[in-house]
């Protein structure tokens, strides 16, 4: 079983970095001229902050992942590696946990803020004079809408590999005993 769940977690891992490359791509590389009000206009992913800063992340979130499918972060020091009788390394199991969790909350959170923000493209508001951009810019914000949507798959597959991380953690604790590692017994 443990085979076919690392092949699983790697498959995912996979995917989410394809999708995360992907969303950063198609932001970043997206742009729009248009003749409005007398004057050519760019609409661009800088134009809004909440687009750069989901192209960061999601840059930083696949390079995470991308380490950990080649298994770069198993070098850890030994003050961090505590091997439990049947030689698995807790401590590395809660970073891995910890880690792939905030991978997963920071990734969902742009994802999040730049769904916003392109919300008020679409939408305007009126109250505060801000105009719809959709109906000009309409190349620009199809692609943006395709590559919030790889977003979100992007981080139910983060998802996902979360649970795994969590389940390979919590399965080396004894269902006997709180909070002890399991023993050879168990």
């Amino acid at each position: 079983m443990k085979n076919h769940m690392e092949k699983t977690e790697a498959f995912l891992r996979l995917s989410s970095v394809l999708l995360l490359v992907l969303t950063a791509l198609l932001i970043g590389l997206d742009h729009q001229t248009k003749f409005v009000f007398f004057a050519y206009r760019k609409a661009s992913y800088d134009n809004v902050h909440a687009l750069v800063v989901l192209v960061y992340v999601d840059a930083v979130v696949a390079g995470y992942n991308l380490l950990r499918l080649f298994g770069q972060c198993s070098s850890t020091p030994a003050a961090w590696v505590k091997a439990n009788p049947n030689g698995s390394n807790i401590n590395l199991a809660w970073l891995s946990l910890l880690l792939d969790q905030m991978a997963v909350y920071v990734a969902f959170g742009a994802n999040s803020a730049a769904f916003q923000a392109s919300v008020l493209g679409i939408t305007g508001i009126p109250d505060f004079q801000w105009m719809k951009l959709c109906n000009k810019y309409t190349k620009f914000c199809i692609q943006m809408g395709g590559a919030l949507m790889c977003g979100y798959v992007a981080c139910l597959l983060l998802i996902s590999i979360s649970f795994i991380t969590a389940f390979n953690l919590f399965r080396q604790y004894s269902p006997k005993r709180f909070l002890l590692l399991k023993s050879i017994s168990d």
